[in-house]
């Protein structure tokens, strides 16, 4: 064999043992590529995460509205024992115990909590009150809003609203006994307060008194009460049924024949003698 042949053939083998091959470059830009995308995407959150932030949103926003319920509770206790002058947030913090809030809670509390809320007021200075459904602040509060009511035609007044209305109501309800009338609904059985006009009373006959409670009318209609009462001779229920409105009569119409004027007939037996009259 030619050993100039030969030589070339060994300086082609050096040469492509020293150039690296194509395909093995190629195969090492697609790895790394692809390491690097796997970095690039965000890792899916696991549920056990996704359960710790929904248990850390309702465990934070339960202690928001505890904190809440001991201010309002506070603020009603402190109204109904006669203290009505306001308080700015820090005041009531301390005076509940929680000045341990943290300062979301607190801007929460500040800007929507307690100004949204239907059982607290603010004044102009930005301090809070509880909002008391009436204004009353003694029992002569008390007997004159009843009084107003029952002028006004406007009802009576539920006794829950004045108890959360009235400083010391147990004291004030037991001294004006004789002035207020109770009356308890039969939906759900609270009361109702209303003023006790003396002036509207009337003295009944006790005869008529057992009469009255011994006669059971929760069953019967009006059409039966009125039966009972007619078999005892008794008609003034009569007047104070339901009136059927009166149907208004039809006029009428102005009859439209031309009259015809009749002669006279007083004198129809002397015709004879007028015409001669007549003649001559």
């Amino acid at each position: 064999m030619d050993p100039a042949l030969l030589r070339e053939r060994e300086l082609f083998k050096k040469r492509a043992l020293s150039t690296p091959a194509v395909e093995k470059k190629k195969k090492d830009e697609s790895s790394f590529a692809s390491k690097e995308e796997a970095k690039k995407k965000p890792k899916p959150p696991s549920s056990t995460s996704s359960n710790l932030n929904f248990k850390s949103v309702s465990s934070s926003s339960q202690y928001k509205f505890s904190v809440l319920a001991k201010i309002v509770k506070y603020m009603k206790t402190r109204h109904l024992e006669g203290d009505d002058h306001p308080l700015a947030l820090e005041e009531i913090l301390d005076e509940t115990n929680q000045l341990d809030v943290g300062s979301k809670v607190k801007q929460w509390l500040q800007t929507e909590a307690l100004v949204n809320n239907p059982k607290i007021e603010v004044n102009p200075e930005g301090k809070f009150l509880f909002k008391a459904p009436y204004k009353i602040r003694d029992k002569k509060g008390l007997l004159r809003l009843l009084r107003q009511h029952d002028l006004k035609g406007l009802g009576g007044i539920m006794l829950e609203d004045v108890q959360e209305s009235l400083p010391h109501c147990e004291k004030a309800l037991k001294s004006l006994q004789n002035e207020i009338i109770y009356i308890a609904r039969p939906v759900d059985k609270k009361k109702i307060m209303f003023y006790n006009d003396r002036a509207a009373t009337l003295g009944l006959d006790e005869e008529f008194q057992k009469l009255w409670r011994a006669v059971a009318v929760e069953s019967m209609d009006d059409q039966k009460i009125e039966e009972y009462l007619e078999k005892q001779g008794i008609r003034s229920m009569q007047d104070h049924g339901i009136k059927k409105p009166i149907q208004p009569q039809k006029r009428k119409k102005p009859n439209q024949r031309k009259r015809q004027f009749k002669k006279p007939r007083d004198n129809e037996h002397l015709a004879d003698v007028l015409e001669t009259y007549d003649d001559k």
